[in-house]
């Protein structure tokens, strides 16, 4: 079954584009570059026989139940959820060594310090992997990684209730254009990264899958050393059940893996 969602797609442009994450010292406060909001088709991998594979599609839709509870105010479930989180992805990708880095709870309130993302784009370039790979791990082990099949993937899930807005959204690989990609940067008050933005193509094919649920995961390639693509995704303006008011709530692991 097929969608009309709209998304905001990122546009090419003469000068260096950035966001601006926690501007002028406030947190939650976000200036972004010139979106263009577009409408496209979106279909439903639930309802549809879309073949996905990670290692064509860069993502998946796996159901993964979990006994963590992020909502709480202690930091203790995250030790039960990363052990979690490494079984998953040294199974289903076959990872040797797996490190996770950072959780992010995105909630879909006015708010929120962390809304869902709604630009097209993915996590790194090449430039802004490499230089997280060295934060993560230093310069010397950095190197070593460097020299095997590494990759940044993160892994999503809903939160409380099943998602009836805003999903998250993806876009097939095979069906974008290398100059629809360009780099943005990330301008932290401390610090700056490098995003990959993607501008609008009519040939793209948008695929998601509906209502997801909290024991449901979508595990996503962001980048990888060798060539497999990242994909690009974003959340995705679109109700899927006008009749209920649920916050869309979602939890996003990043990690970074070793083939």
């Amino acid at each position: 079954m097929s969608n009309i969602a709209v998304v905001n797609y990122h546009l090419h442009c003469d000068k260096q584009q950035a966001y601006h994450i926690d501007a002028g010292g406030e947190v939650g406060r976000l200036l972004s570059p010139e979106l263009v909001p577009v409408q496209v088709d979106i279909r439903d991998a639930r309802e549809e026989e879309i073949n996905l594979s990670f290692s064509e599609d860069s993502v998946v839709f796996v159901s993964v139940a979990s006994s963590a509870n992020p909502t709480t105010n202690s930091e203790g479930w995250k030790c039960a959820y990363n052990d979690e989180l490494d079984r998953v992805l040294k199974f289903e990708l076959q990872a040797k060594e797996v490190i996770i880095f950072d959780h992010t709870i995105r909630i879909d309130d006015p708010n929120s310090n962390r809304k869902p993302a709604r630009n097209v784009h993915s996590d790194y370039s090449r430039s802004g992997a490499q230089n997280r790979l060295i934060d993560l791990l230093g310069e010397e082990k950095a190197s070593e990684w460097e020299k095997q099949h590494y990759a940044f993937v993160n892994v999503w899930r809903p939160v409380d209730n099943p998602i009836l807005s805003a999903p998250l959204g993806f876009v097939r690989p095979r069906s974008v254009n290398p100059q629809d990609w360009l780099t943005i940067k990330l301008i932290y008050p401390d610090r700056e990264g490098q995003i990959m933005g993607l501008v609008a193509n009519e040939d793209h094919e948008w695929i998601y899958q509906s209502q997801m649920t909290p024991e449901e995961v979508a595990i996503f390639n962001i980048y990888d050393n060798q060539g497999q693509p990242s994909v690009a995704h974003s959340a995705l303006d679109l109700v899927e059940d006008k009749a209920k008011n649920v916050i869309r709530k979602s939890l996003e692991s990043r990690t970074l893996i070793l083939y």
